[in-house]
């Protein structure tokens, strides 16, 4: 299906990313251009803080919907193909998650490579999650109503952490909201036929292994580094899982709802068919990623409540 106009519009107006850079030079540029975009999403409270990670600690925002005591919590890690992205990057749809879900958002401003190479962002997803398990009443949240979520490359990481929380013997979270994520790491149908496909086409892709991917051994990917390939998908959270359909991964977030559902873990597949990779960051510019992106918020915000 061809991309919505009105997103097709905006994505012309933006200027073509230039993928030679080197990452600091990369994000540094980023940086510059996010840096004037308003704030539209208005909180109670915004903070930073510092929790223990594996290798020092690590730097987390912290965004309060309202002042209310006990509300739910979710951790959420950012997307960027594991090497660019921060906190500043995503902070514009962390506060809509807060707002629409109801619930406390920790955004995790987790280890990147190849300064810090794989396993560390996964490692930094799992300790801050374990954190927020045991230190939620810190925070005014809940520690019973703790839920994951991520877009891209933080999606694959909230999907690992699941993972990583099962075999290493912390409980689930209530649920995990996996926004585009990359869980294989072979070639798809998707990632052939949108391989020109705007924000994630082949020369970003190819920057991403270049700096992350292709250090990793297939062996050692396995199972937490491509979650679609770990033998055993059973005992995880509840989950929802959303694709765009002008995506490279598109194929590779339906593989894992269904390799879910075969596991039986209870597993929604969102398919936004006229939207591209990475369109949540503009839910606040273009009217049809706000609706595109309203069921997920939606089911994020019923599934913290149900467990209340």
């Amino acid at each position: 299906m061809p991309i919505e106009a009105a997103l097709q519009q905006f994505l012309d107006q933006i200027p073509a990313l230039d993928w030679s850079l080197d990452p600091v030079t990369f994000r540094k540029q980023s940086a510059a251009a996010l840096a004037l975009l308003p704030v539209t999403t208005q909180l109670a409270k915004v903070s930073q803080r510092t929790v223990p990670g594996p290798a020092g600690g690590i730097p987390v925002r912290v965004y309060h919907p309202s002042t209310d005591p006990g509300l739910p919590v979710t951790v959420f890690c950012h997307g960027g193909g594991f090497v660019i992205g921060d906190r500043d990057s995503h902070d514009a749809l962390c506060r809509t998650t807060a707002k629409e879900s109801g619930s406390i958002v920790v955004s995790v401003d987790y280890r990147l490579s190849p300064e810090h190479p794989f396993p560390a962002a996964l490692e930094d997803g799992f300790a801050a999650y374990a954190w927020v398990r045991a230190h939620a009443g810190e925070l005014g949240g809940d520690p019973a109503r703790v839920a994951v979520a991520g877009d891209s490359a933080g999606a694959s990481i909230s999907a690992a952490v699941c993972l990583m929380a099962r075999d290493r013997g912390l409980p689930q979270p209530v649920f995990q909201l996996l926004w585009y994520p990359a869980t294989g790491l072979d070639m798809t149908p998707s990632r052939a036929r949108f391989a020109s496909a705007p924000v994630l086409g082949a020369d970003a892709m190819l920057f991403f292994k270049r700096h992350h991917f292709g250090a990793i051994p297939r062996q050692e990917a396995v199972p937490y580094g491509a979650v679609s390939l770990a033998g055993d998908h059973s005992g995880l959270a509840p989950a929802y899982v959303l694709v765009a359909g002008n995506d490279r991964l598109l194929d590779e977030g339906t593989t894992y709802a269904r390799q879910l559902r075969d596991a039986g873990v209870p597993a929604r597949l969102d398919v936004q068919d006229d939207m591209v990779h990475g369109f949540l960051n503009f839910a606040d510019l273009v009217p049809s990623c706000r609706a595109a992106a309203q069921p997920s918020l939606t089911a994020l915000r019923q599934a913290l409540a149900a467990r209340h």
